[in-house]
């Protein structure tokens, strides 16, 4: 991808400025023509892989996600080829939206993309062909989605079609529908969960974010706009720490092939002026992730987006992902509406949260820990509330980061017990000052209480093992090889553990703590674990069976940390499902 030569003075972190994003969402434009059947009505990019919604579904997800980028370039040549395709489309070339179908996914791009851009396509089209696109656009109003994110599609729908006049009274109803569900998956401090169940990641930015606030912004309904936006404001505080200072947003979740679709809401805030950054911080962490992966074979030999992360990688997509998945992607340059003379564009590029300081957040939403390092622009999330057993690895590793992804075999940053490596049914126990908890059961019925203590790149991990038989097994793991650069990893038993990159004990009788030190950096000669953190164990007699196990954290900082795991419930014969741990 040919791109124009970096502006230091302006983005001396990136060298990216507003041409630079012009001139990738040219080249993405430009690459993907050829493509196009011949009455522009789909796409259909070359290779072998088919999502399972077929082919036919696959090409609209081909014209739709690329007018979507089409759309935020407000390129009025290209959105005269659309214009052709959509004419096409609405006259028998798209498959019908249905009841949880993709094309109700895609529904909501091409109803964003016309609503953007309504006075250069929809207003120019003739008016058989504006009902006929209304009227495909109209099933999207009833179809229902499944039970996630997906609740946002009728309602992106519904915003394009009511400002249209087209069945505003079933656009309205469709607008609140949606709305209304997704009030209870929203945890508070700015986070949702992606449906039931506790799936933390990226769609709280790119999907239940991005559609309200949009909806509210275009609507120009500020009561709405108030509310998503008080939301997206408190969510950036947070967000911003995603980033690493390499660019690169953490390798957790499901549909990382989006790669920069990360980078949606940091535009959105400053695009519905709804962010706590300052300018130049939005641009450096924007251009930092579309130039990571720009700069990692994201874009083939033809110009196009492969499926991966780092190039083509089977191991990164779901069943959904199709040849044209990448170009949600296209929601990354959300920027490019807003102007030229934006101070989002004319600032100069700020330090990143990874790069200023070292930090441990808490997160409470997802009960996760974040911990940054400036020295090498690390960040790793420690996981103690989010999973989707069906995309595991993706969500129920004990921590993530910006420089490694999960394996499968053997399993990175996990706990096995008795042969189970499962953690599911996670139980968030808080997160605070360097620390966050949780506990999990195991399959056999045995129980895993977790805890996380952090200070700069080092890590104190404890694990309470209680259920389990006299004798039983536990092996733990910890950080895998860096993707690339020169990130190491350490790995120390400290109670319970020995070895070396996988360290393993065995469960004595009655409840038993296993703790560990773990680091990940890319320093330069950092010091051993042990000059840097001590760890004091001390079991607390009881009744015998619920023995306390006490803490004590001291950091060569000079700050210490101690912490109880303790039994909560007076059933004498429970000795599952009953542990938690809390600072004392």
């Amino acid at each position: 991808m040919h791109l124009p030569p970096p502006d230091a003075a302006l983005s001396p972190r990136t060298g990216y400025t507003r041409d630079h994003w012009q001139a990738a969402a040219d080249a993405l434009l430009a690459a993907v023509e050829p493509y196009a059947t011949e009455d522009r009505a789909l796409y259909h990019f070359p290779g072998s892989r088919e999502s399972w919604s077929g082919g036919l579904s696959d090409g609209l997800e081909g014209y739709a996600r690329t007018l979507l980028l089409a759309a935020f370039r407000r390129d009025e040549t290209a959105l005269e080829r659309y214009a052709s395709g959509l004419a096409a489309g609405v006259s028998g070339a798209w498959p019908r939206i249905e009841d949880r179908s993709q094309p109700l996914v895609e529904a909501a791009s091409i109803a964003l993309a016309l609503r953007l851009t309504r006075p250069l396509l929809w207003d120019r089209l003739d008016d058989g062909v504006r009902q006929r696109a209304a009227a495909w656009l109209g099933d999207a109003l009833t179809a229902e989605p499944w039970p996630c994110n997906w609740e946002l599609f009728p309602v992106t729908v519904g915003g394009f079609l009511e400002a249209v006049g087209h069945e505003q009274e079933a656009s309205r109803k469709a607008i609140d529908r949606g709305l209304e569900r997704i009030e209870q998956w929203y945890v508070g401090d700015g986070w949702y969960t992606d449906g039931p169940g506790r799936a933390f990641d990226y769609y709280n930015g790119w999907a239940m974010h991005l559609y309200p606030v949009l909806h509210a912004w275009l609507a120009d309904d500020p009561d709405l706009l108030s509310l998503y936006g008080g939301r997206l404001t408190t969510h950036l505080a947070d967000y911003a720490r995603l980033f690493g200072g390499d660019g690169a947003p953490l390798h957790q979740g499901r549909s990382l092939t989006y790669r920069f679709a990360t980078t949606a809401p940091l535009w959105l805030g400053a695009l519905t002026d709804h962010t706590p950054l300052q300018p130049g911080e939005t641009r450096r962490l924007a251009s930092g992730a579309l130039k990571y992966f720009l700069e990692r074979d994201a874009v083939d030999d033809q110009g196009l987006l492969t499926l991966g992360w780092h190039g083509p990688d089977e191991s990164v997509l779901q069943g959904y992902s199709g040849p044209a998945s990448p170009y949600w992607a296209s929601k990354g340059f959300l920027g490019l509406l807003l102007p030229s003379d934006h101070p989002v564009w004319t600032a100069q590029e700020e330090a990143g949260p990874a790069e200023r300081q070292n930090a441990v957040t808490p997160i409470a939403g997802p009960n996760w820990l974040l911990q940054s390092t400036s020295s090498d622009g690390l960040v790793r999330l420690h996981n103690h509330g989010s999973e989707d057993v069906r995309y595991d690895p993706f969500y129920t590793r004990f921590a993530y980061s910006t420089v490694t992804r999960p394996l499968i075999s053997p399993p990175d940053n996990s706990v096995t017990v008795g042969g189970d490596p499962h953690r599911e049914g996670i139980v968030p126990l808080g997160a605070g000052d360097g620390w966050a908890a949780s506990r999990n059961a195991l399959s056999s019925g045995a129980e895993l209480t977790s805890l996380v203590v952090a200070e700069g790149a080092v890590e104190v991990r404890a694990h309470l093992v209680s259920g389990a038989g006299p004798g039983t097994d536990v092996y733990v793991t910890g950080w895998a090889r860096a993707e690339s650069g020169d990130a190491r990893s350490d790995l120390v038993g400290v109670y319970g553990l020995t070895g070396d990159s996988e360290l393993s004990g065995t469960v004595g009788d009655g409840p038993t703590l296993f703790v560990a030190l773990a680091r990940l950096t890319a320093e330069h000669n950092p010091r051993p674990l042990a000059e840097l953190v001590s760890v004091e164990m001390k079991v607390v007699a009881t009744d015998g069976a619920h023995d306390v196990h006490d803490l004590t954290v001291r950091w060569s900082s000079g700050s210490e940390q101690h912490f109880r795991f303790g039994c909560t419930v007076a059933d004498e014969r429970s000795t599952t499902a009953s542990w938690s741990v809390a600072p004392r």
